[in-house]
Parts: structure tokens; sequence; C-alpha cells
């Protein structure tokens, strides 16, 4: 007897989560919700400055507020910001047209959880999202939100993506969290699109040649009904928050983000 409810428990919960993805599927359309991140982008202020500060992480905390049953989303408020709380915000935004559109439920523990609020890296959703390395790749492995992978040919307009500009992961590195937008050649030079908080002028879509990404991880929002199990996680995550003061090898990356080692080992130009 005492075997019986974890696994009906375990099975109900499968039933629950395959049963909402596919009412998300049904709700949005055969684009899926990378269209809806889309949509959130065309909402985002248009630059406000770029800064990286205490008072530009006050803005985005302002920018997100509880309301009866979602989120408040204020991207205007959210000035100036940096490259993560740009995504983040997006990131909300999309969970809470989901949710207007009933495609999603969040309970109130959940909302509140999603709020900011100083979290340090590694620590909660934002601080998960904001640590350095791979800060939105790991949130996503941690609560099973979708895939992680690291091929451009896999890589749909939509995707959450964490560059990195170096070799370095964690400590000494120099990364970017962008949306991804897709691929154009210009002058013969193949080129990355995205969409972030950029320097210096803030919210915008900005062009980099392919070659001077070392280092790249793809994040696809599928299964946002997972959200729930941030109750349930670490609260605050060991390898992320370790990441401000060591560095981190590819491989242990990988590990972490359920990335292939062959996958995490790409350097400029490969695919």
């Amino acid at each position: 007897m005492p075997r019986i409810f974890p696994l009906c428990f375990t099975l109900l919960l499968s039933i629950f989560v395959t049963a909402s993805a596919r009412a998300i599927e049904v709700r949005i359309g055969s684009k899926g919700i990378n269209a809806v991140v889309l949509e959130a982008i065309k909402a985002m202020p248009l630059e406000g400055t770029y800064a990286a500060t205490s008072v530009a992480q006050q803005a985005l905390a302002g920018a997100i507020t509880r309301i009866p049953g979602g989120l408040a989303i204020n991207g205007q408020s959210a000035c100036p910001s940096f490259c993560s709380s740009a995504t983040y915000l997006v990131f909300v935004r999309t969970l809470q047209e989901l949710v207007a559109d009933g495609a999603l439920q969040l309970d109130n523990k959940t909302l509140d959880a999603l709020l900011v609020h100083g979290q340090r890296d590694g620590e909660g959703a934002w601080g998960r999202w904001n640590a350095n390395g791979p800060g939105t790749a790991r949130l996503f492995s941690e609560l099973d939100l979708g895939p992680n992978f690291t091929s451009f040919d896999q890589a749909l307009p939509g995707d959450f993506m964490k560059i990195f500009w170096t070799s370095e992961i964690g400590a000494r590195e120099r990364g970017h969290s962008v949306i991804y937008l897709g691929t154009e050649t210009v002058a013969g030079v193949e080129q990355i699109r995205f969409w972030s908080s950029n320097q210096p002028r803030g919210y915008g879509i900005k062009n980099v040649p392919r070659s001077k990404i070392v280092r790249a991880i793809f994040s696809r929002l599928e299964r946002p009904a997972n959200l729930s199990r941030l109750g349930v996680i670490p609260s605050t995550d060991a390898y992320l928050a370790s990441l401000l003061k060591v560095r981190s090898t590819p491989l242990q990356m990988g590990e972490k983000c359920n990335l292939s080692e062959e996958r995490v080992k790409i350097g400029p130009g490969s695919r």
C-alpha cells in the first residue's frame, strides 16, 4: 500500500503536464510559444539606455508586479536595463500572455517566485536567470521547461540564447543574454540577429558576425506549466552561485544543462 500513492501521484502529474502542454499547443497555434515570445518583444520599449547597475535592477523589480491571477509587466519603467533583465522581462511577459489567453495557469506561489527582489546569483528564478554561465539554460533544465541545445541549425526565432564571446565560463566570462531572431548574410558575412538590451542604447535588435560567437546555448520554452516546480527545486543552485568566483568547464556546463559533451565543444564558425 505505501507504494501505491506515490505511483498514482506521479502518473497523475505526468497526465496533467501532458494535457497542459497540449492545451497550450491548441490555444497558441502551430507556431508554438516562440511566436508569443516574439510578440512580447514587440511590446517592449525601444532603447532607454544600457546600465548593469543596482538602479537598473531596482527598475526591473518595479516593472513586474502581482495582480489577481497573474503578473503585470511595465517594460517602460524598466529603464535603464541590461541584457538579462531584458530577456527576463520578455520571459515573464510571455508567461503572462499565456495566462491571459487561458493557455497556462500559475498558482500564487509560482507567480510570487517569478518576482524580482534582489536575489543573488543562483537564487530563485531571477537569480538563476541572471547568473554567470548558463543561467537560463540551467533553470530550463532544472524545471524541464524545454530543450537546451547549441546547434544553430536547430535554432528558431524566439529561442532564448546565451552568447559567450570568449571561451571562459563563469567568473571570467564575457557573455550576453539575448533572444535569437535568425541569421542573415551581409556582404558575404554570416550575421546572427538578436534582441536584447545592448550597449550603449538599451533595448533593440543587433547583428553580430557569427565568427565573434565562441559558444552559444539556446533554450526553447515548451513546457511553462513546469514552473510549478519552482517550489521543489533548491532555493539556490550551488553551481550557478559558484560562478561568481570560479570557472566552469564546458563539460560541467553540459552536465548541468542536459547538453551532450559534443554539443558544448563548439568554437568560432562551427555548427
